[in-house]
């Protein structure tokens, strides 16, 4: 083989090295779980986000940086071993320690702020995270830290961890934070903070009890009042009821006086010495001294009385 062939087949060689160099730099793929950046001579150009396979310039002219699309999560003061450190340790408002465990769930919203924003986005967002959560567990107290709290510190901490890292801006979305464990240093201080969280619950029960047994006498009370102003309505309304019945029963009377008034007048009489004398014995006698009959009568009122005049007459002849 002469030297112009080699040099032939020498330059094929390396032309069909060259291809297959560029056609294996010039496709990439991206999954459904990934986002690609597109480099030009190291200047960060674009972004893809769509799953498939995709060209660029061979290399070195372009050259692809690939991120993934999953949440992931920052676990701030978690320790397999169950220790805590001096790293977690934060000072409450009312000045009292505690150590904290957080996850934060995070994602990768733009991968060329993420690149080349910050040289440790992760640490950016370790370090946010561990202000974020110092500052709002230094304005609660222990209480609130311990106990009903909780919630209300995870959204304060998801809010200005969330505020922190846009003011950053390396690409980076938060997306939830979850407060896992709040706990006191040491066994001694735990065991006296529980004691404090008994009496405050046995103190609430009693309150609780307290309150319970005012509604119930208040309600008493109310039904008590009730009933006794609808008792006096009750009799407001008999009352008026019956002044009305006197009242008609007066004015039937004086109409009856007014037609026959000495009628009237001994009706009145008799029916009142009735009700004045009810075991009193009436007797209604004429000008001869005998009883008259009248309605009712009782059994004794049937009697004759013996006449006054014989009585007079006796006397009379006497005195002759």
């Amino acid at each position: 083989m002469s030297k112009k062939q080699i040099y032939i087949w020498s330059g094929t060689i390396a032309i069909i090295v060259v291809l297959g160099f560029v056609l294996m730099t010039s496709w990439y793929t991206v999954d459904e779980s990934e986002q690609a950046v597109v480099l030009t001579f190291g200047e960060a150009e674009t972004t893809v986000v769509d799953p498939g396979l995709h060209f660029k310039l061979p290399w070195p002219i372009q050259e692809v940086e690939k991120l993934s699309q999953e949440t992931f999560s920052l676990d701030f003061g978690y320790n397999p071993d169950d220790e805590k450190d001096d790293t977690i340790q934060m000072i409450t408002g009312d000045e009292n320690i505690v150590l904290a465990d957080l996850v934060v769930q995070w994602k990768i919203t733009e991968p060329i702020k993420y690149l080349y924003h910050s040289e440790d986005p992760r640490h950016t967002l370790y370090n946010a995270t561990s202000a974020s959560l110092r500052g709002i567990i230094g304005t609660s107290t222990i209480d609130e830290a311990l106990t009903s709290g909780k919630s209300v510190i995870e959204n304060d901490v998801q809010t200005q961890l969330t505020s922190l890292i846009q003011k950053y801006d390396i690409g980076i979305s938060i997306i939830d934070v979850k407060l896992q464990e709040v706990d006191l240093p040491n066994e001694e201080v735990r065991k006296a903070f529980t004691k404090v969280t008994d009496a405050r619950e046995t103190m609430n029960t009693k309150i609780n009890e307290a309150r319970k047994y005012e509604n119930q006498k208040m309600e008493e009370a109310y039904g008590e009042r009730d009933a006794i102003i609808s008792r006096a309505e009750g009799d407001k309304v008999a009352r008026i009821e019956q002044a009305r019945g006197d009242v008609a029963t007066f004015n039937a009377l004086y109409a009856e006086y007014v037609n026959s008034p000495n009628v009237t007048r001994d009706r009145l009489v008799i029916e009142t010495l009735e009700k004045v004398l009810p075991e009193a014995k009436i007797y209604v006698m004429d000008e001869n001294g005998n009883t008259i009959k009248y309605l009712p009568l009782g059994n004794e009122q049937t009697r004759t009385v013996p006449p006054v005049k014989e009585e007079s007459e006796e006397k009379e002849g006497d005195q002759s």
